[in-house]
């Protein structure tokens, strides 16, 4: 029967696929005595066998497309599985307590799992999470039982799910994974900004899709509009094709503006940048004409591994990007988890307001051996390009000055090894912090550049988790009090002989564009797919007629009437 399920369009674009339901499967089972020991035995070590041959192939699949240090997880679970100290007493406990496999297997792995997270020993700490993930599987495969693994998907499908983490979404091969659609989430969560990196067709916060959707079903989602419909009619499939010819079209079309320059009707230039996560996105970013990297989120270096990444791999990351560009400035962010990002290996407090918490400049400046490393490689990355630096989440002048004199501490370390560093680095801040766009002139005086974040800056201005579909009508990026905190910025930078930019979402908006660009903004950066539709839509713009429309959107009573002003002088 064909289901009608909306939710927010997240990514452009049109999937019609197979649905692959990435939840977490039911593994409960009964406890029970076995009559036949050494059968319930021969059940286990069969188990055993199908986990090596499945570990084994992710860990090629994982080397393959992530790199030799993301299969090196998987190395070590291979080991759990052929230790004789695990297995051993597993099989002993079938056999001695006549119980079934799966009962065994949970308490003896239970025992080693406390004993483990019991030692001081960070690494050996790891291995209890080694050992649950090991026995999970090996669990599965006795209850015959499919665990879901994105990176193994070889055919072209809709992923469904709860949510996609960011490693969930790393691992996700474009060539198969048409699109996806989550239960949770809105347009800024991580796994729709990286659904656009990806390119692929995404549809987020519908609320109900994973109880409403089977294995298998066939799916069309509607990137455009937010609209899913499950086992769609014949004709339905056919429309949707139409419409996704459509689109493949438009983008076609869009490409002939790759090489222009982002230039108002009344001949003003602005710089269309892109935001990436790791340097796979380059392609994208060129292919998309970028004038630049707006912000190069570096947590993608830190996630879905089991340790810290080394100053040289993140040396290697830093400079592949940079190279690339060509001398186009390449902004990077500084190290920014905690909140909806966790890196497992830190044992991050569990935090009542992660968001509100303990992440981004908060963590490096309080960690100074997770930031040195990067600082190093980042100085070291600069003498190969045009590099900026920003600091996310910076609350106060003096959180800028700290953050700021450890660079100055390294770089001074550096040029004493005798390693050379740019000496044309601009050093920013993301302005994603109310205090900070309050103070904004203050700091004018000490950065080169502001980059606002708008996805943090309008979901703490307004009190809104912009993770919440319950609020998620208060996050309103054309609110006149979003606008007029980003004039203020815009102006303090001006004012100085500074510029600002922007690496939110709202900055590939076509409704927040014209109101942008009447505000003055010097770099929009978005994901690359959005690039050359902002550059169609700014070549129609006159700058002076968005001038007079921003000045009256600031001084509108709500986010609706500033719509219909942008309606207004757009049509």
């Amino acid at each position: 029967m064909t289901n009608y399920i909306k939710g927010i369009a997240a990514s452009d674009g049109v999937a019609i696929a197979k649905a692959y339901l990435l939840v977490e499967p039911d593994l409960s089972f009964d406890n029970e005595k076995i009559a036949d020991a050494s059968a319930e035995v021969e059940k286990f070590q069969k188990a055993i066998n199908t986990s090596k041959i499945e570990l084994t192939k992710i860990r090629n699949n994982a080397e393959q497309n992530l790199g030799a240090d993301k299969a090196a997880i998987f190395d070590a679970h291979l080991l759990v599985l052929d230790d004789p100290e695990l297995i051993q007493p597993i099989e002993d406990k079938i056999k001695n307590d006549q119980v079934n496999a799966p009962t065994a297997l949970t308490e003896v792995t239970d025992q080693f799992i406390a004993i483990f997270e019991g030692m001081d020993n960070e690494y050996m700490k790891e291995r209890a999470a080694d050992i649950r993930d090991v026995r999970k599987r090996i669990l599965a495969n006795l209850l015959g039982v499919e665990l879901p693994n994105p990176s193994m998907i070889d055919e072209s499908v809709v992923i469904i799910g709860n949510d996609l983490t960011p490693s969930d979404t790393a691992q996700l091969n474009k060539e198969f994974v048409q699109g996806f659609v989550t239960n949770i989430g809105g347009r800024t969560s991580h796994s729709a900004i990286m659904s656009r990196s990806l390119e692929i067709a995404a549809v987020v916060g519908t609320k109900s899709i994973t109880d409403e959707v089977q294995q298998g079903d066939m799916i069309v989602v509607d990137g455009l509009t937010g609209e899913v419909i499950v086992n769609p009619t014949d004709d339905e499939v056919i429309a949707y094709q139409n419409k996704r010819e459509r689109f493949f079209e438009d983008k076609k079309d869009l490409q002939k503006l790759r090489d222009e320059e982002s230039v108002t009707l009344d001949g003003n230039h602005v710089e269309l940048a892109a935001n990436i996560g790791t340097p796979n996105d380059i392609k994208g970013v060129l292919e998309n004409g970028a004038e630049g990297i707006g912000l190069y989120r570096t947590e993608f270096l830190y996630m879905g591994r089991d340790q810290l990444p080394t100053e040289d791999e993140q040396f290697e990351a830093y400079k592949e990007v940079i190279e690339s560009m060509e001398g186009k400035r390449v902004v990077v962010r500084t190290l920014d988890v905690g909140g909806d990002k966790e890196l497992p290996y830190l044992n991050l407090p569990d935090e009542m307001n992660p968001f509100l918490g303990y992440r981004a400049i908060r963590l490096c400046l309080d960690q100074p051996d997770i930031f040195r490393p990067q600082l190093r490689a980042l100085l070291r990355a600069s003498a190969y390009g045009k590099l900026n630096i920003m600091f996310p989440m910076v609350a106060t002048i003096q959180e800028f000055r700290d953050a700021k004199a450890l660079l100055e501490e390294e770089r001074a370390n550096l040029k004493q090894e005798g390693v050379e560093v740019s000496d044309d680095i601009e050093l920013g801040i993301m302005v994603e912090i109310p205090s900070t766009a309050a103070l904004a002139d203050v700091f004018a005086k000490e950065v080169d550049f502001f980059s606002i974040g708008t996805n943090d800056l309008i979901q703490y201005t307004m009190a809104a988790d912009r993770m919440s579909e319950r609020v998620s009508y208060l996050y309103q990026p054309y609110n006149p009090a979003i606008l007029r905190l980003v004039k203020q910025v815009i102006e303090a930078s001006h004012n100085e002989g500074k510029w600002t930019g922007m690496c939110g979402e709202m900055a590939g908006d076509e409704i927040a564009i014209p109101l942008l660009l009447g505000l003055g903004l010097d770099e929009f950066s978005m994901s690359a797919t959005s690039i050359l539709k902002a550059r169609r839509q700014i070549k129609e713009l006159s700058q002076s007629e968005m001038q007079e429309l921003a000045n009256r959107a600031i001084n509108a009573a709500t986010s609706e009437e500033v719509q219909t002003l942008v309606k207004q002088y757009t049509k």
